[in-house]
């Protein structure tokens, strides 16, 4: 524990933390390997941020283990340290148990699949019924006395304070229900693909990951629209005579400004209306921490993608990404290893499994619009409007106060709230709240400056469950990298997983955050502990990208196969190894990053 942390435990359940007493839970949780889920979590976890990760532990496992019975993998489990997420699989080791769950998954998975269009037109319908249910949640402070119509209209509750209640907790079961949706398809795609993956593996030995992922890259998903906005009101700034204007980088109120002065100027904010929701409702993280701006309340963010469009534009460069030059790559690469296969059997097998794959993929992408920007942009709105309400009550000093607080805690704050303005008498969260937030704020700002080991404990034989293969890059060999320090000892040579094809040469820029992604210059190498949806525009100005985290179905790797850069994830070190306008090669066939000065 870092000093100046103590105590760091009571920001969190007793669920959500390791076991310090001796016991049956302290022994299982000392006899696993653990890592740090550095791709979604990587900085400290705030208290109210964390109900996230609960939700998709939740939602992840029970699917994993009790709907669709995956056979080899139950759930992932989690426990904080020192304020940083760590998880691990938990496998299912008995053959006999393995062979049981088979039949089950086959039953149920075998349904989705095979309807898996229809199930997924019906899944887009519904995640938006809960978002837009999310939206229609109202906070209002408590008057003074209630509203006579309670009396005349016999309603019998005290009204105000009970919708506040209530509606918190219908925020938080919405929310739930939402990230049980997010992974109601996804461990299927994963599955679908790991499948496939495996297939290939047996029966061309020595086929490269990457060449697999190649055969089912050239997507369309709907984590792309935001940057393709972007492009198309660039485009039409363009035609409509405005790009000088966009090319002046004013930002956005003084380009507004600007804009609204004309005829021309005003119909294109006309599109930029229609585009902004839900479009914009976009974090510029994963989407996981409060910190990160969302475009709808930065507008400069998506303002700045647009001029550098507009650039691009008039320097007659082109801003579309190789979608059909990547099919038909990806058409000639399957049809040369089919052409290998001698057994008819193997034939229809690879075929089968090539179309499923091509089928589930573009939901590994499209899901988190819906959840982790749509979603949580709505949620950390309505979750601001309770703060606003604490803060008039005296509980918190400031609307950003209340991510200090989790959320079994805040529920008690709510029941306290309502109870004492019923009794007539000041919340006793007046007198708790400010000084224990001010010290959970000195405990985050210590953690932060002592960054946690990637990976805790032994790694274990094997690693069967597919999220953690394919998304996080977690197997036998990576782990026992990182924790051999081996390449954290390398002085000019980085091995990760090759994510994406091709070779290329220049500055680096290392990226630590979202607010440094305005960083970036045109030719770079963009080296990142992780990358999110968001800097997609960002991926027309670098040369290659390099990240700490990741597998071959990482956004990142997914990405950058779509953009046509290359890609090297999962070094572990590169961010720490690697310094801003070091010369770097990236080889993203093989894996290999070198710093060559």
């Amino acid at each position: 524990m870092p000093k100046g942390a103590e105590g760091w435990e009571r920001m969190y359940p007793y669920y959500y933390v390791f076991d310090k007493n001796p016991g049956p839970r302290r022994e299982w949780e000392s006899s696993i390997f653990w890592f740090q889920d550095g791709m979604h979590h990587g900085e400290p976890l705030y208290p109210l941020d964390a109900i996230h990760s609960m939700a998709w532990q939740w939602a992840l496992s029970s699917y994993n283990s009790r709907t669709f019975v995956v056979p080899p993998a139950l759930g992932i489990a989690h426990r904080v340290l020192n304020g940083y997420l760590y998880i691990t699989p938990v496998p299912v080791l008995d053959q006999k148990e393995i062979g049981r769950r088979v039949e089950y998954f086959k039953k149920r998975a075998g349904y989705y699949y095979q309807n898996w269009n229809k199930i997924y037109e019906e899944w887009k319908v519904n995640a938006e019924k809960i978002i837009k249910e999310m939206e229609s949640l109202e906070f209002n402070d408590l008057p003074e006395f209630e509203d006579e119509e309670v009396v005349f209209k016999h309603e019998g509750y005290s009204k105000s304070s009970f919708t506040l209640y209530n509606n918190f907790h219908r925020l938080v079961m919405l929310h739930f229900r939402l990230w049980q949706k997010h992974f109601e398809m996804l461990n299927l795609g994963y599955a679908a693909y790991l499948t496939y993956y495996m297939f290939c593996k047996e029966k061309f030995p020595g086929i490269p990951d990457q060449h697999i992922a190649r055969t089912v890259a050239g997507i369309e998903s709907i984590l792309f629209r935001p940057d393709q906005e972007c492009r198309r009101l660039a485009r039409l700034a363009v035609d409509l005579g405005l790009a000088d204007i966009f090319m002046k980088k004013l930002g956005y109120e003084k380009t507004v400004e600007e804009l609204r002065k004309s005829e021309k100027g005003r119909q294109w904010l006309e599109e930029l209306e229609k585009v902004k929701y839900p479009w914009f409702y976009y974090a510029t993280g994963p989407g996981f921490f409060h910190t990160e701006p969302r475009w709808i309340d930065n507008m400069d963010i998506p303002f700045s993608f647009i001029s550098d469009y507009v650039v691009k534009l008039k320097r007659g460069e082109p801003i579309e990404l190789p979608t059909e030059k990547l099919r038909r790559e990806r058409d000639e690469l399957a049809e040369k290893y089919k052409a290998l296969l001698k057994d008819p059997a193997d034939v229809k097998t690879f075929e089968e499994n090539l179309m499923l794959s091509r089928t589930v993929f573009p939901y590994v992408e499209d899901h988190n619009f819906y959840i982790e920007h749509w979603g949580h942009t709505i949620w950390y709105k309505k979750v601001r409007d309770i703060a606003k309400i604490l803060v008039k009550h005296g509980i918190i000093e400031e609307v950003e106060d209340i991510f200090y607080i989790n959320w079994h805690e805040l529920s008690q704050i709510l029941y306290d709230l309502c109870a004492n303005w019923a009794v007539g008498v000041k919340t006793a969260g007046a007198f708790y709240w400010p000084a224990e937030i001010e010290r959970r704020k000195q405990i985050i700002n210590v953690v932060k400056q002592n960054r946690p080991p990637p990976a805790l404990g032994q790694p274990p034989e094997v690693i069967t469950e597919p999220f953690t293969i394919m998304l996080w890059g977690i197997t036998k060999d990576r782990v026992q990298q990182w924790l051999s320090g081996a390449v954290a000892g390398a002085e000019n040579k980085l091995v990760g997983m090759p994510a994406s094809p091709g070779v290329a040469e220049g500055p680096a820029r290392v990226v630590l955050s979202a607010e440094e992604i305005t960083k970036v210059n045109e030719g770079e190498i963009l080296v990142a502990p992780i990358t999110a949806p968001s800097w997609n525009p960002v991926f027309l100005k670098v040369k290659a990208t390099v990240t700490d985290i990741g597998g071959i179905m990482s956004h990142t790797a997914i990405v950058c196969r779509e953009y046509g850069l290359p890609a090297v994830v999962g070094t572990g070190y590169a961010t720490k190894l690697i310094k801003d306008g070091q010369r770097l090669r990236v080889d993203g066939t093989n894996g290999v990053v070198e710093i060559l000065g």
